[in-house]
């Protein structure tokens, strides 16, 4: 079983995922495989250093910070990067997901409805919260509003997201709640299998 994890940034898709290892299933964490193996790869930061120079450090290495004023300002550079790493994320996943293909996978998966990636999961799970703890969660994590509001601005709203996904779990409470929810579904989809 592969379930779909999504819902807006801030929104607490990697606390959810966490509640879901602890239940027994493989956690594919996407942002953490693009930071750590794509964008690590000296040939898409060769790639990326070509069209933004003042991306690459150095040594060489993509500085994130510096690439996310450049595409979350530009729609267009912001669609050539998600062109450029996403067959390599997906080639990632596609290795993992075989590594245990009767096993149970939870995919952290930010962009799941804006790339249309429906197909790649058997059950798909939205994580909500209110957009006020949304921002403050982001504050926490050194994400001026502003940068903050821009960023979720190139997502689908969560409304929409809701209402594509197969299950939701909302976050407005404790971690604790959330931690109950995420048990109380791995119980149902486990009678699924």
């Amino acid at each position: 079983m592969i379930i779909g994890l999504t819902g807006g940034m801030g929104g607490g898709k990697s606390t959810a995922a966490l509640f879901f290892e602890e239940a027994g299933y493989r956690k594919i964490d996407s942002d953490a495989l693009v930071r750590d193996q794509v964008l690590t790869d000296p040939e898409v930061a060769a790639v990326i250093g070509g069209r933004f120079p003042d991306v690459i450090d150095g040594m060489g290495r993509v500085q994130r910070a510096v690439l996310a004023e450049h595409v979350f300002a530009d729609d267009e550079a912001r669609l050539w990067l998600e062109d450029l790493v996403h067959p390599r994320l997906f080639a990632l996943w596609r290795e993992l997901l075989a590594s245990e293909p009767k096993g149970r996978w939870v995919v952290e998966v930010p962009l799941l409805f804006e790339k249309g990636l429906e197909n790649w999961f058997d059950f798909i799970v939205c994580v909500a919260t209110s957009s006020p703890n949304q921002l403050a969660r982001l504050k926490e994590r050194g994400i001026p509003q502003s940068l903050a509001v821009q960023r979720i601005s190139k997502q689908l709203p969560l409304v929409q997201k809701l209402e594509k996904s197969d299950f939701v779990l909302s976050n407005d409470g404790t971690s604790q709640a959330l931690r109950l929810q995420v048990e109380r579904l791995a119980g149902i989809l486990a009678d699924r299998l």
